[in-house]
């Protein structure tokens, strides 16, 4: 495991010759050792099209690809961090609450929309997130940023999970998510808390919640 949690707004990352981890500029608070910080144009391993969905989403800050021997303390803004291991499995999660993750995983950019339908489109404009977010396939660990702490939800097929968009930090397993409106269009405008939409997750797995609704 390349992360390990120093306290609850900071990490440290072991550093070695021939691996690479990826982070959020900004996000290298300290380091020791033989370490380089290069920007990576070209997204971790999701290619330019992983870049090009950073871009839509606002966020024109390319990662910064660490490489060397060494050792990485990581945070940023003073935010909560999480570290999320993965066996195999594939992570979502909101782009810009991505500090840092392994080079052994397989990284790709995902519209929300492929499976909210319209309502993933309105979510970006009406609540102001981003319309994509960030795939960390594979085995290794990804550290990920949240306002005020977070909670994991279990969802299970008899129990699925309905969560704030602006609280939504990520999520893993055999998962499904719909984006609805208990409003209608006349009533949603200026409005992006849970109040007008809600995210449903379904199937089996787990959802991390952050315990506030404030933007990152």
């Amino acid at each position: 495991m390349a992360f390990q949690e120093i306290n609850s707004k900071m990490v440290q990352a072991t550093v070695v010759p021939g691996q690479r981890l990826f982070s959020q500029r900004g996000a290298m608070l300290a380091y020791r050792g033989e370490v380089s910080f290069t920007p990576n144009l070209r997204g971790g391993q999701g290619g330019v099209m992983s870049m090009i969905g950073r871009r839509v989403a606002n966020e024109d800050t390319p990662l910064m690809t660490v490489e060397g021997s060494g050792t990485v303390f990581f945070g940023h803004g003073g935010h909560h961090v999480q570290v999320i291991n993965l066996s195999g499995d594939t992570l979502y999660v909101e782009a810009d609450r991505l500090l840092a993750f392994e080079g052994t995983l397989e990284q790709s950019t995902v519209f929300l929309g492929s499976q909210g339908g319209v309502m993933g489109m309105v979510r970006g404009q009406v609540s102001g997130q981003g319309l994509f977010t960030t795939s960390l396939k594979g085995h290794g660990s990804v550290a990920v940023m949240a306002h005020g702490g977070v909670f994991e939800v279990p969802i299970t097929p008899q129990r699925p999970v309905r969560v704030d968009p602006q609280a939504y930090v990520a999520h893993h397993g055999e998962v499904r998510n719909k984006l609805s409106t208990a409003l209608g269009w006349r009533d949603m405008v200026g409005r992006g808390s849970g109040e007008a939409f809600q995210l449903e997750l379904s199937g089996s797995g787990t959802v991390f919640v952050q315990a506030s609704e404030e933007k990152l």
